[in-house]
């Protein structure tokens, strides 16, 4: 299923090259991005896919995004956010959605590694766990009711076992296990955060499976050769201009990794 279709970056850009998030995309100014199931923002550090997610997430009012600028630039921000456009997928009877599926969201890097810092210190897990039930609708009252429940302390303990269980990585793997649906949009940044390479392959192929078999759609950003070469995706490549796409094995994230081991080949013979 495709939820959204298409996203246009603004064609407007200021004059003045501190102004965000205009330089940030003035390489690649009022193209437009074409989407599928599975599609992949690759580039650089500076590149500005993790600002384009976030942009993306702020323009669809989706859960998870998160302001993108001081009050400095706010009038910038919501100068490029008015002038960009999107176009929504369509649905099984070929008529153009109206609204993203509920429970779609975008999931940064940090908010998993603050998911392994929740489980790492019990204030940060209480609030976190509080802060999640507030999120969901619960009102103060109800939190508060909660907070002192069997329920609540039953989580607690599992979370606070898992500490002692598992690593970052298999923290990381059972976040995605719990929060990746089908059926939803997700936009992730960077998901390799803290994954070994067999668990970002692993990582990888569930995201396939979800695209493929149960009606989920993946915007990721990504310079990970591992899952560039994994995910069934189509790849932009946001260090050219103008925009295009490319195969993994063209990106030079991919080709670093390539001439490195190819350097030392004779020490794997």
């Amino acid at each position: 299923m495709i939820y959204l279709r298409s996203f246009m970056l603004s064609s407007y850009i200021d004059r003045n090259p501190n102004i965000y998030p205009d330089h940030v995309f003035k390489h690649i100014a009022g193209e437009t991005l074409f989407l599928n199931r599975i599609t992949v923002l690759y580039g650089s550090n500076g590149s500005g896919k993790s600002t384009l997610l976030n942009l993306i997430a702020n323009k669809l009012g989706m859960l998870g995004s998160e302001k993108m600028a001081s009050f400095e630039y706010s009038e910038y921000v919501r100068r490029f956010l008015d002038w960009s456009r999107y176009q929504l997928g369509s649905d099984r009877h070929e008529e153009e959605i109206r609204q993203l599926p509920e429970g779609s969201r975008y999931i940064k890097s940090e908010d998993i590694l603050y998911e392994i810092k929740k489980i790492q210190q019990e204030a940060v897990l209480r609030e976190g766990i509080l802060y999640e039930q507030r999120s969901k609708g619960m009102t103060q009252e109800q939190v508060s009711q909660y907070a002192s429940s069997h329920e609540f302390k039953k989580k607690m303990g599992i979370i606070q076992y898992s500490q002692e269980k598992y690593s970052n990585g298999e923290t990381s793997i059972q976040f995605f296990e719990e929060y990746l649906l089908p059926g939803k949009l997700y936009l992730l940044d960077e998901p390799e955060t803290s994954l070994s390479p067999a668990n970002q392959i692993r990582l990888a192929e569930q995201i396939n499976e979800l695209a493929r078999f149960f009606d989920s759609q993946f915007i990721i950003a990504s310079h990970s050769p591992i899952m560039l070469g994994t995910l069934q995706a189509k790849i932009y490549n946001l260090d050219r201009s103008p925009l295009q796409t490319a195969e993994w094995y063209e990106l030079d994230n991919v080709r670093f990794f390539y001439q490195f081991f190819h350097k030392h080949k004779s020490l794997f013979e």
